[in-house]
């Protein structure tokens, strides 16, 4: 599996300062070999469960870019956008929170080559109208050993951590403790089966857009 950021993330583990047992490819990622188009909310959800530390993620989106190998026309990545939550919006852009957009999963599959995360995500970006979406947010999980070195080589901005948080697993896989608009209590997870393995925070980065929104 390959990791970038949040529950966002998951690309290759070296690339973020993660530890994983799949090689990653010594090759560079050649401009021409690779395109990002437009891709299904299906297409992004299958590739999510297969490749992605979380295993699933929401049932909607706002952008969901694929990342496609172009001989053969495969999907090897994709970049998921979803709004934040209301009260995230308003910590990111005060009044302006709802030209907020969040990247919820970033992931790529294990084979393609280095440099394919930012690739990714550069051209992700380029295809929202920033105009509508002026402020663009992601967040690195530590306990995953994200740093987020992506966004910092991309010119995003770090805005801290947030406070750290319960982090619970079932059968191996992260499993959220908001079920809709609740949040499950520690023996609600319990009686899931789910395991508390620490508490961690995440990093946070925004990309705002020169012309609009403003810091809540």
């Amino acid at each position: 599996m390959l990791i970038c950021g949040d529950s966002t993330m998951a690309v290759r583990p070296d690339l973020q300062g993660g530890g994983g047992s799949i090689p990653t490819s010594p090759l560079h990622l050649r401009k021409a070999d690779y395109w990002v188009r437009d891709c299904s909310l299906a297409d992004a959800q299958n590739l999510v469960k297969e490749y992605h530390y979380a295993k699933g993620g929401s049932n909607t989106r706002t952008y969901s870019h694929g990342l496609y190998d172009v001989m053969l026309d495969e999907l090897v990545g994709c970049a998921w956008w979803i709004p934040p939550t209301k009260s995230a919006g308003i910590a990111w852009a005060g009044d302006d929170w709802q030209g907020v957009l969040a990247l919820s999963r970033l992931v790529i599959t294990p084979g393609v080559p280095t440099n394919a995360c930012s690739f990714l995500l550069s051209k992700s970006v380029k295809l929202i109208d920033r105009d509508r979406w002026h402020t663009l947010v992601s967040y690195a999980d530590d306990w995953q050993g994200h740093l987020g070195t992506i966004y910092k080589a991309a010119g995003w901005e770090y805005a801290g951590k947030t406070k750290p948080e319960a982090t619970f697993t079932l059968n191996g896989v992260m499993i959220a403790r908001k079920a809709g608009p609740k949040t499950r209590t520690r023996a609600e997870m319990a009686a899931l089966g789910a395991k508390m393995i620490g508490r961690y925070s995440k990093s946070r980065w925004c990309l705002r857009s020169p012309t609009g929104g403003s810091n809540g």
